[in-house]
């Protein structure tokens, strides 16, 4: 049985405002960089057998804060890395809100491609391709890769079955953990977006216009979630 731990990165200062997609220099925060180191003793002695992370500096240093006091090597998997957002990325959420995709991507993404961009549908099928060939290397082996928001509900979206028009119902918070376990009747859902703490619970944001859907994690609800 292979248990994939899948990590959000931490908070960096794009979130809750710009979908930061695949552009370079964006690090973590002060509050991410505590999250990654509280991220690290949670998982305390967690036999974890390899890490993975994306090539993205926020992904990157999140991984480094559980690989390094562990004296893991850390590997870099492009398939892992965010959606490509197109000509959305490094746009404000306030106004993607207005755009006449915003519907399609939070209704029916599996069709709706960003502009010069990826459909989720494709992002997908991608990271799913990705984690499967990683667990297939570690068939009795635990381990965690470090990715981001929509890649990581879009591959549980798929391995517990729901149907990717639907991914949108699912939140995955800053360094957060999901765990799935791949057992012999197929895959398991051992741990959901688990940040060690109920703080999400008390502070929801506030709801999108009607006029803007109701949004959760891609260029929407959550702020920048995506970033």
């Amino acid at each position: 049985m292979t248990l994939l731990l899948l990590i959000r990165h931490g908070t960096n200062d794009w979130v809750h405002g710009r979908l930061a997609g695949w552009i370079p220099g964006v690090h973590l925060n002060e509050e991410g960089r505590l999250q990654a180191v509280g991220l690290s003793e949670r998982l305390g002695d967690l036999p974890i057998a390899a890490i993975y992370s994306s090539p993205l500096e926020r992904c990157v240093e999140t991984a480094a804060a559980v690989a390094q006091p562990r004296g893991m090597a850390l590997r870099l998997v492009d398939q892992v890395g965010e959606v490509r957002y197109g000509e959305w990325q490094g746009a404000e959420l306030k106004e993607l809100h207005k755009h006449a995709l915003w519907p399609g991507v939070q209704f029916y993404p599996s069709g709706t491609r960003f502009p010069n961009g990826e459909s989720l549908g494709e992002a997908q099928m991608r990271v799913v391709l990705a984690l499967d060939s990683l667990r297939a290397q570690h068939p009795t082996q635990i381990i965690a890769v470090f990715s981001h928001a929509d890649l990581i509900k879009l591959a549980v979206a798929y391995y517990i079955g729901m149907h990717v028009d639907m991914f949108q119902r699912l939140i995955i918070s800053p360094c957060s953990l999901t765990a799935l376990a791949f057992e012999r009747m197929g895959p398991r859902l051992m741990a959901f977006n688990d940040t060690g703490s109920l703080a999400h619970l008390r502070s929801q944001p506030e709801p999108p216009p009607a006029d803007a859907s109701a949004a959760s994690d891609t260029p929407g609800a959550e702020g920048a979630s995506p970033t």
